[in-house]
């Protein structure tokens, strides 16, 4: 498995409502299918110079429906590749959260986050138990868990690794 069970990185906090075109505004998105391009424009929609003011690992904090709008794939794409290593909000856009795991992109559903960490905060994430800690005030967060099929998918870093390694997809018992 690749070793992305434990994360720790520091948190980028947006609030409701991001969608895929403040993620990767389309006129980027056209241009190349290229994932360390398209990092270049990864939350170009709120600060253009984002790629350049995140450290790899780093954590997105938002509050209700990330990445809703348009259900362009190049958006958890160009977060991963700019180095974001997990994404934490209170609820997601369906096609944006499956489009992350498929990536291997870990993103965490929370209810209770918005307001619960502050900007550049240092967090600590469990991957295979569904916690987050905040570490400078201790708290402990427990995300919504996924079926197994997508969290043995996202522990070996997405539906192509999965199926590099198995010969077969993680839905499929044979």
């Amino acid at each position: 498995m690749t070793n992305i069970n434990i994360i720790k990185g520091k948190a980028w906090v947006f609030g409701d409502n991001i969608n895929t075109d403040i993620i990767i505004p389309f006129r980027f998105k056209s241009r190349t299918n290229d994932p360390y391009e398209l990092a270049k424009y990864a939350m170009y929609g709120y600060d253009p110079d984002f790629h350049k003011k995140i450290s790899k690992n780093d954590i997105i904090i938002a509050g209700r429906n990330f990445g809703g709008g348009s259900s362009r794939e190049q958006a958890p794409v160009a977060l991963k590749y700019a180095g974001i290593s997990a994404i934490i909000a209170e609820s997601f856009a369906r096609i944006f959260y499956r489009n992350a795991f498929t990536i291997g992109l870990p993103a965490f559903e929370i209810p209770e986050i918005k307001g619960k960490v502050d900007q550049k905060e240092e967090l600590k994430i469990d991957v295979t138990t569904y916690t987050v800690e905040n570490t400078r005030t201790k708290e402990t967060f427990l995300a919504r868990k996924v079926p197994e099929f997508m969290q043995k998918m996202l522990l070996e870093g997405g539906l192509v690794e999965y199926y590099n390694k198995y010969k077969k997809f993680p839905w499929i018992q044979r």
